[in-house]
Parts: structure tokens; sequence; C-alpha cells
């Protein structure tokens, strides 16, 4: 008799646990690893960031820091190659910003990808009240051009939703602009975006392909961090999610993103 879905995974702790020791097993060891929804599901989203959890947890212990958030999955058309309805988020960790004027050695990564993004640092804790549209605006300090390395610790970047999650929503690193502009300056839905490498453009997007707004995006991120108890905070970084296609970073070079009206954003990729 065929096993029911589901009966024939691990319990859920026993699988958290597992997923979490696979893909850590993969980030320290520079390897990428098989996907993890074998342990937790393709579409489980409490598994799913159960074991993002347990690996921020050990981040932390480690002696990392959190300084805000990622959102991925604001495109229609990515969220529908996955088969969900909603974007997800990842944590940043002081470690992994870099500077413009910092090489990134792609030896801190295992197979790279690049896109350019609208960065939000946060004026004020979203812990409670509303999150209207006059909240979220009132919210945010800057705005600001950032290319976020988006990376995967399972091979060949075969992930479905439940294994992106857990894999800390394949965040790598991130790199931010040095031009602030406040919401009174800027308008990011309208903003218009071109990516190259080398000089060879590789991706053009807007603002509204960010889940319709990038202002949106951030208050969906406000509101879900709220369920899980981790409320965004004054300070944080918000990578709002990408404003094009993503490019892969196969050997050294450099990346270049332009953003109207937050000025370019530049990553140099080398090979130590």
């Amino acid at each position: 008799m065929p096993i029911p879905p589901g009966l024939d995974r691990p319990s859920a702790d026993t699988a958290t646990i597992a997923a979490a020791n696979r893909l850590g097993a993969a980030a320290r060891s520079g390897t990428p690893c098989a996907p993890v929804r074998d342990l937790i599901g393709t579409d489980d989203v409490a598994a799913a960031y159960a074991v993002q959890e347990r690996l921020t947890a050990e981040r932390i212990a480690a002696g990392a820091t959190i300084v805000g958030r990622k959102i991925g999955l604001t495109s229609q058309a990515v969220q529908r190659q996955l088969g969900v309805d909603q974007p997800d988020f990842g944590v940043l960790f002081d470690d992994m910003h870099y500077n413009q004027d910092t090489p990134v050695p792609l030896s801190r990564l295992l197979q790279p990808k690049v896109e350019a993004e609208i960065a939000f640092v946060l004026a004020q804790d979203l812990a409670d009240g509303p999150l209207d549209d006059e909240r979220i605006r009132s919210a945010v300090d800057y705005a600001v051009a950032a290319l976020e390395i988006v990376d995967s610790r399972i091979a060949g970047w075969d992930i479905t939703f439940g294994d992106t999650v857990a894999d800390n929503a394949s965040s790598g690193l991130f790199v931010l602009g040095t031009q602030r502009r406040t919401l009174d300056a800027f308008d990011p839905v309208s903003a218009q975006m071109q990516m190259s490498i080398d000089g060879l453009g590789v991706s053009t997007g807007t603002g509204a392909a960010c889940l319709g707004d990038p202002l949106r995006a951030l208050a969906w991120l406000a509101s879900t961090t709220r369920e899980f108890g981790q409320p965004l905070r004054a300070g944080q970084v918000v990578l709002s999610g990408a404003l094009g296609p993503m490019a892969a970073i196969e050997t050294s070079g450099t990346v270049t993103a332009d953003i109207t009206g937050l000025g370019s954003v530049t990553a140099v990729f080398i090979q130590e």
C-alpha cells in the first residue's frame, strides 16, 4: 500500500535539525548539497522557516549580528515558477555587507547570482501599530541603491519554495550605494534600473516589478516578521526585492547597477 504524502518524512524536530545540518555543512565546506525538500517538503511554510530560524540561531551563537532582512520572490513570474503566491524573507547578517571599495572574493560564494534592488534603511521600529501606507513611508529613513548577491547552498539552484526559505531565502552578500534619498525626494515605484557586468548590459527593470511597489514589499515584510515575533527595528536594512532578472557571476568582474534617483552601486568580484 503506498505511503500517504508526508508520512515518509522524519518528525518535525528531526527534519528541522537534519535540514539545518545539511545546509550548514554545505556553507562551511563550500560544496553545494542536495535539496532539503525530502526532509521538510516543498511548500510547508512553517517547516521551512523553522530551519531558517535554527540556522539563524547558530549564526548568532557564533558571533554574527542581524542587521536587517531581505525579501525574495517578489516577481510574479518567479512565484509561478515555484508554485507559490507570496514572497519570502531571509536574514541579513553584519558579515554579509561589503562596501563598494572592498572586492568580493568569489571563494566566499558557491554559485552566486546578482540582482539590483532598492534598499530601505529604517528610522523607526515597526513592532506594533498600523501598517498603512503612511506608517510604512514614515518608518523609512532613506532609500539607497543595492546589489544583492544571492547564493544557494543547494546544488544547481534546484530549489522549491521550501528549499529556498530554509536556506535563508538563498541569501549571500549585499552591497549598498552611497546616494541616500528620503521618500520625499524619491519615488520607488517609478524607478528605472539598468545593470551591467564589465560594461555589458545584463538586466533592466523597474520599481513596479517588485511586488507592484517596493514599499508594498516592505509592508508585507513588516507584517510577516511581526507574525514570527521578529519585528523590523530602527536602523535595519531591508533589501526590498529584485527590480529585474538576476545574472550569474561565473568569474571575476565588475557589476554596476544604475537606478534613477539613487545613482549607481558597484561590486567588484575577484578570484583569489
